[in-house]
């Protein structure tokens, strides 16, 4: 009997990580938020320093459970030095390991308009509170 393939995608939202486990409370609202709103689909949490999981590991995992499309999306404000040189290359890396998956790499969700206009949105608010 073969494996099932599971044709929901996944998404990875990978934090920097801290060494402050309260330092992720956001990114696991935000996790917990996508998953009500996309029940059918994984939507998990990595990190590219002091916490676990670390991409490569969610990544072994996804693939583990026949995930055949990820997308990694940094919850980073802009596209610094670990967005435009480390996790590139960590992602052709771990797509050279895992050859059947679909695995792409947003770019950083502080970089989005939405994201833009709701933190302006807020720094206005902090003028007159």
């Amino acid at each position: 009997m073969s494996a099932s393939i599971s044709l929901s995608p996944a998404l990875i939202l990978l934090g920097h990580g801290a060494r402050d486990p309260e330092w992720a409370a956001p990114l696991l609202t935000v996790r917990d938020q996508v998953r009500a709103t996309h029940p059918a689909c994984r939507v998990e949490t990595a990190f590219l320093e002091f916490m676990s999981p670390d991409l490569a590991s969610r990544v072994a995992e996804l693939a583990q459970a026949n995930i055949q499309t990820i997308t990694v999306l940094p919850m980073f404000i802009a596209q610094g030095a670990h967005l435009k040189k480390k996790l590139p290359l960590q992602v052709t890396r771990l797509q050279r390991e895992y050859p059947t998956l679909k695995l792409a790499l947003a770019p950083a969700i502080g970089t989005a308009d939405q994201v833009l206009a709701a933190m302006s949105a807020q720094a206005s608010r902090c003028l007159f509170p």
